[in-house]
């Protein structure tokens, strides 16, 4: 059997994808929360009422870097399976998933659309399981780095919709500009 690709010559086209695709994934979400100013900070944000279930506010930035690292390093892996039979679905899936996680940060905090950034989630719940079949049946390991997104993702469904249970006057409500903030 003749070899297309030395194993050394597969580790090299990861690491070249792996030192684009990481830092790629990573920007990407830290500027869809950014600019749709996702953070304790946001006044529309700060007048919800929290749900129990509701973690300090550092864990999202913490959480968050380190599965889009992960996604990252899922999808330089697929990107470098050459050959492999479903590799296009799954780096489309894969796009189609990153896209609806970019879409909620504005959907939430910048429209203030609860329900509609619960319509992403569900949607994106339904993208990662498909987008980690896909990934399972190219790389087991590249399926394996998108379990923890997939919780994440579920749980950030249970969030969303605790807040438009707690908060539905809320659902497409802009902050009054007499919101004053004193500190003690």
């Amino acid at each position: 059997m003749n070899r297309l690709a030395t194993p050394a010559q597969l580790r090299a086209s990861f690491l070249r994808w792996a030192l684009f695709v990481v830092p790629a994934v990573v920007l990407l979400g830290y500027l869809s929360g950014t600019l749709a100013g996702s953070s304790g900070d946001n006044p529309w944000f700060q007048m919800l009422e929290k749900p129990a279930t509701f973690p300090p506010p550092v864990t999202f930035g913490i959480v968050w870097t380190l599965l889009y690292a992960m996604m990252g390093f899922a999808l330089a892996m697929i990107c470098a399976a050459w050959g492999a039979r479903y590799q296009l679905p799954a780096i489309l899936a894969f796009c189609i998933q990153l896209a609806l996680n970019l879409a909620w940060s504005p959907t939430f905090f910048a429209a203030h659309q609860i329900t509609g950034a619960l319509f992403i989630l569900v949607l994106l719940d339904l993208a990662v399981l498909l987008t980690m079949v896909l990934f399972f049946k190219v790389r087991r390991a590249a399926g394996l780095l998108l379990i923890p997104y997939l919780l994440w993702v579920l749980f950030a469904t249970l969030l969303n919709w605790q807040f438009l249970d707690l908060n539905p006057d809320a659902d497409g409500a802009t902050p009054s500009a007499a919101v004053q903030r004193f500190e003690i």
